[in-house]
């Protein structure tokens, strides 16, 4: 899994602190400079093709700008790489991550511009099409939850859950952060769940919609899962500047909020599953 699922993990297993960087005044921009990850879609994608790429189409023209990238593998230290990464006499390569969790401290985050879930996906046809919830599943005889082989990312909201409900021995654990620059998150469903590797695969809703889409070989179903005591699975999605830069902090906010209709529509393309703030804060309340 690339590191955009690393850091919604980061943000479920802990939070710390960091200081503000000084910035005297904002520079004058000549492009809107993205760090992304050159291999992770459905986020981005060296071919501009992911749903960070459009987004930041987006912004670009309604700023009058080029959108321009800088790309390095969002593994560990992609942040330091990326959007604080400066030589002497020279300028940062890039002002923006198109992606992180709110609560993802080592950026200043803007305001959330969706919120979405980690969502089960499973094969049609393998006796699960009745499932339309983690409590159906959980109903399930015991004799076939024992069937099953659940790929999940080890250190995720996934693996907790299944560590919570006894389901450990059924789990088939994948690497958060793989070494190998050619891997890419979608390739545990797209590869194994595809291939009957595995029978469910449980990742971030945005990964789970979009490559449930893009695999013709086999249906699959997307069932989003809800947060319950003790396991975090529903999170809101952000944009990250440097710290000390809030006129271009603000700038990004305002193109969050003025062009919402065009975000909502490139998330239902990739048919990320959305999940609604207010249900959300209503059960919080409960």
């Amino acid at each position: 899994m690339n590191g955009l699922c690393a850091m919604v993990a980061a943000v479920a297993l802990c939070a710390s602190s960091l200081s503000a960087f000084a910035q005297a005044e904002p520079p004058e921009r000549t492009a809107l400079r993205v760090c992304q990850d050159p291999n992770n879609l459905p986020f981005s994608s060296t071919d501009g093709t992911g749903i960070e790429n459009r987004i930041a189409e987006v912004f670009g023209k309604a700023l009058g700008l080029p959108v321009t990238y800088y790309s390095f593998p969002q593994r560990i230290a992609f942040i330091r790489n990326t959007l604080r990464f400066k030589l002497p006499g020279q300028d940062y390569p890039c002002d923006i991550v198109m992606g992180v969790p709110v609560g993802f401290d080592q950026v200043s985050v803007t305001k959330p511009y969706y919120r979405s879930s980690y969502a089960m996906v499973f094969r049609s046809g393998i006796g699960l099409d009745q499932v339309t919830s983690s409590e159906e599943f959980l109903r399930l005889d015991k004799s076939r939850l024992d069937t099953l082989r659940i790929g999940v990312y080890d250190r995720s909201p996934a693996s907790a859950w299944l560590n919570k409900h006894g389901l450990v021995d059924r789990g088939v654990p994948y690497k958060t952060l793989n070494a190998d620059p050619a891997q890419y998150p979608g390739e545990i469903i797209e590869r194994d769940l595809a291939a009957g590797k595995i029978d469910v695969a449980i990742v971030w809703g945005p990964i789970a919609g979009y490559f449930a889409k893009r695999v013709k070989s086999t249906p699959l179903k997307v069932v989003m899962l809800k947060s319950e005591p003790g396991v975090q699975f529903d999170y809101q999605m952000a944009m990250g500047v440097r710290y000390g830069e809030p006129e271009w902090k603000r700038q990004v906010e305002s193109l969050i909020q003025s062009r919402q209709a065009e975000i909502r529509a490139i998330l239902d393309e990739y048919g990320v599953p959305l999940v609604d703030d207010a249900s959300v804060a209503q059960k919080q309340k409960q």
